[in-house]
């Protein structure tokens, strides 16, 4: 115990160590840039608008909505892909007057996550001030709860059928051979049950996903059956079925051939075994390579990370579905005999699936979170908290398990009296060890479809106010200067007014530089920055649309005095729409 508890000391010395660190982060699609560009005032009509964005993305999911201050759209078509970028969206317009336009646009990252922003233009000579323009209202995230309970079936589904498979084809295997009257029908049974939801739920969740984004209905599948594969998301998860598919083949043959009463396998069952065990490794490479591990750098640790976690996942949870079909369809004359037998080579087995998916857990944490600060201050941190709780708390029983249980069980030959004490209390831990295992795969699940932190994160130091929804109005002293900041009407897909008042002694203070940058706070996407003219005498402002989208920005002021050191001033923003 002693070691033990200096172990977990150290790990977790270790993980708060890494964790404090920054780290990479994975990007969401974002926009680089536009024509025409953001705010400017055009002397002629364009004929379409083009965006470019950090990754290639499927025009067929994409929104792009332009409307005047009337809120009339005035695009001609659909967004379609530049023939000369692969990364552009081009999108046809009517012929437009003067005033000023609003370019809305939603497009889906490669992982299934829908990214969304809006800037604005005008058309000249005289379109007048920027309008408060009507903003589209488009909601769908990749976390709706039918999402999220059909990817949850397809990775417990998954997994269950994987950790069957090899409780079945390698621990639990020689009973047949040393316990006469004995059988691994039931495993086969619950593998087969496995199998097929999992089949079948993988499609279907590939329907429900891009119906959500493509805005259309899930029973319309003539017009969906061409878009499945038109996003990486989708090719990956069609990918899943594919290779579930070439699973459920090589399982199939290595249970047909096998014969668990000799002594030894031949050479025919080792290759069918080897290729079952293959298939199903390919089959956790895929979740990795269609969602965040394939986005984060380095690419090749992340999904190392990914997959060994998922591996390890699933021969802990589908062990333990196993035991509780054994001790189920076991005959209760046979039924300690064949716990007593199984139960220890799981324990083992178990045990060090366990150590590896803490340590892949780190490992994928220490990637995506950028602060120790992001485990409770984000949404895809807090989600982290619940699972590593709920999968904290079936490691508890699992070690109750493992100090009691198995004891009695390899005792019970000696000690009947201890025979059906330990069954009993082997269901009845072995059950809670399942419940929360699957209520971990479903934060696991919910995880997959929330962004992670804003690798803007690392990069805040010091924040000197927390400001927003609403207009901003902020009165700081830094040393000597006192700087009078404001925001207006600071509402996100909108020129917003950036600006400071800078005096020094009462008198306003002349010639600085100031330059606004802004970070998007809840998903990773490229930096902003503006520098600020000066308007009037110790006055630096600038129109510009730099918040995107709704949520929470860092926008930093970095300001330069005339013969004095420059300095940096931080405010979290709260942008709505």
């Amino acid at each position: 115990m002693r070691r033990g508890g200096r172990f977990g000391a150290i790990a977790a010395v270790v993980a708060v160590t890494a964790l404090a660190a920054p780290a990479s982060a994975w990007a969401h699609a974002a926009l680089l840039r536009t024509t025409p560009t953001a705010s400017v005032t055009l002397n002629r009509p364009p004929k379409h608008v083009e965006m470019t964005y950090s990754e290639a993305v499927e025009p067929r999911f994409a929104i792009v909505y332009v409307s005047n201050a009337a809120g009339q759209r005035v695009t001609a078509g659909f967004p379609a892909r530049s023939p000369t970028s692969p990364d552009t969206l081009v999108t046809k317009l009517r012929p437009i007057a003067e005033g000023w336009y609003l370019v809305y646009w939603r497009v889906i990252s490669a992982d299934g996550h829908p990214v969304r922003g809006a800037f604005t233009f005008a058309v000249g000579p005289n379109p007048g001030p920027p309008p408060q323009f009507p903003i589209p209202s488009l909601s769908e995230t990749a976390a709706t709860t039918q999402l999220l309970i059909a990817r949850w079936v397809v990775f417990l589904s998954t997994m269950s059928a994987i950790g069957l498979f090899v409780l079945r084809a390698l621990t639990a295997r020689p009973l047949v051979r040393v316990l006469r009257g004995s059988s691994l029908r039931a495993l086969n049974v619950a593998l087969w049950i496995s199998l097929a939801t999992a089949l079948v739920a993988t499609p279907i969740y590939v329907d429900l996903a891009t119906a959500q984004f493509a805005l259309r209905s899930a029973f319309d599948l003539a017009a969906l059956f061409p878009l499945l594969r038109s996003s990486a998301f989708g090719r990956g998860y069609l990918d899943l079925e594919l290779a579930l598919a070439l699973f459920a083949a090589a399982v199939a043959l290595c249970i047909w051939i096998d014969r668990p009463e000799r002594p030894q396998r031949s050479v025919a069952e080792l290759f069918a075994t080897t290729g079952a065990l293959l298939a199903a490794g390919a089959c956790l490479l895929v979740p990795g390579a269609a969602g965040h591990a394939a986005q984060t750098a380095p690419r090749g640790l992340s999904l190392l990370f990914d997959w060994t976690h998922l591996a390890a996942g699933s021969i802990w949870v589908g062990g333990l579905v196993g035991l509780l079909v054994l001790w189920r369809s076991t005959a209760e004359l046979l039924r300690v005999a064949a716990l007593s037998f199984v139960v220890p080579r799981f324990s083992n087995i178990a045990f060090g699936s366990v150590m590896v998916l803490i340590g892949s857990g780190i490992g994928s944490a220490v990637q995506h979170l950028p602060t120790l600060a992001t485990l409770w201050q984000t949404s895809y941190g807090k989600t982290l908290l619940v699972k590593i709780v709920l999968l904290g708390a079936a490691m508890m029983l699992a070690a109750v398990n493992l100090s009691r249980t198995k004891p009695r069980l390899q005792a019970a030959s000696s000690r009947p009296t201890l025979a059906a004490g330990a069954a009993v209390l082997l269901r009845r831990l072995v059950t809670g060890e399942v419940v929360f295992v699957f209520a971990a795969l479903f934060a696991a699940g919910l995880l997959s479809s929330l962004a992670p932190p804003s690798k803007a994160l690392a990069r805040i130091g010091h924040v000197s106010a927390r400001v927003g929804p609403g207009r901003v109005s902020e009165v700081m002293q830094h040393g000597p200067y006192r700087l009078a900041f404001h925001i207006d009407p600071n509402r996100a897909a909108l020129p917003n007014t950036f600006g400071v008042k800078i005096t020094r002694g009462g008198k306003p203070v002349q010639g600085a530089g100031v330059v606004a940058r802004f970070d998007m706070l809840d998903m990773t996407m490229s930096e902003l920055a503006y520098r600020l003219p000066e308007r009037a005498t110790g006055t630096f402002e600038r129109s510009a649309p730099a918040l995107v989208m709704v949520g929470h920005w860092g926008v930093t002021f970095e300001v330069t005095p005339p013969g004095g050191s420059p300095f940096d001033v931080l405010f979290v923003d709260h942008a709505t729409g």
